[in-house]
């Protein structure tokens, strides 16, 4: 659909597509028609993506990620696998959202959400533009570690902290002490737990 090249992003929802598609007598059936064609693909119920005849930018699973489930933000492994401080590629996308657990399986893979307490939700989270055309809501390096511990099982001192952050996780040492001490310093004031330990670890001083 000549249409489909007009569209500046890639993310479409129902009602900008339905806009496109006034002139048919039935949007409903043009859409499935569309998606049987592969000239859109669904993520969700609501949300599109051109077909790769009709793709002309790039699609980014971040964007996604915060259009599939919201409020939410992208956290947990893949964030850490994002800034480069855990060496695996973590192909699921993960966030934290403040309301209930969600898990979607799309043709675009796999997006999980897991809930945090409204009131640990907002602080750390960062806006970072991946182009011109797409900015995202991501957990900055803090936080993302923060979300980490503080979903994991509770560590008693930090000799278990230091074997689950080199161990576990493979955390370089030097990616560790370069955190933002003030930050993990106003986490660790919210999350408590885990990253106290943390903030323990990094000396306590900003």
């Amino acid at each position: 659909m000549a249409f489909l090249n007009t569209i500046p992003i890639e993310e479409i929802d129902y009602n900008y597509l339905k806009s496109f598609l006034s002139g048919y007598k039935n949007v409903r059936v043009k859409i499935n028609s569309m998606l049987k064609k592969g000239e859109i693909i669904r993520v969700k119920k609501g949300l599109y993506v051109p077909g790769d005849k009709y793709l002309r930018g790039v699609i980014h699973r971040e964007t996604l990620s915060n259009l599939i489930y919201g409020p939410s933000y992208i956290s947990l492994e893949y964030a850490l696998s994002f800034y480069g401080m855990i060496p695996e590629r973590v192909e699921t996308v993960t966030a934290v959202t403040n309301k209930k657990n969600k898990s979607f399986d799309t043709p675009l893979g796999k997006f999980t959400y897991r809930y945090i307490h409204p009131d640990l939700y907002p602080v750390g989270v960062n806006t970072v533009s991946l182009d011109e055309k797409h900015n995202i809501l991501i957990a900055g390096r803090e936080k993302a570690l923060a979300d980490t511990l503080y979903f994991y099982d509770d560590l008693g001192s930090l000799d278990e902290l230091k074997v689950y952050l080199h161990d576990n996780l493979r955390i370089e040492f030097d990616d560790i002490v370069n955190l933002d001490k003030s930050v993990i310093n106003n986490l660790s004031d919210v999350y408590g737990g885990n990253v106290a330990l943390l903030k323990e670890y990094l000396g306590g001083k900003e």
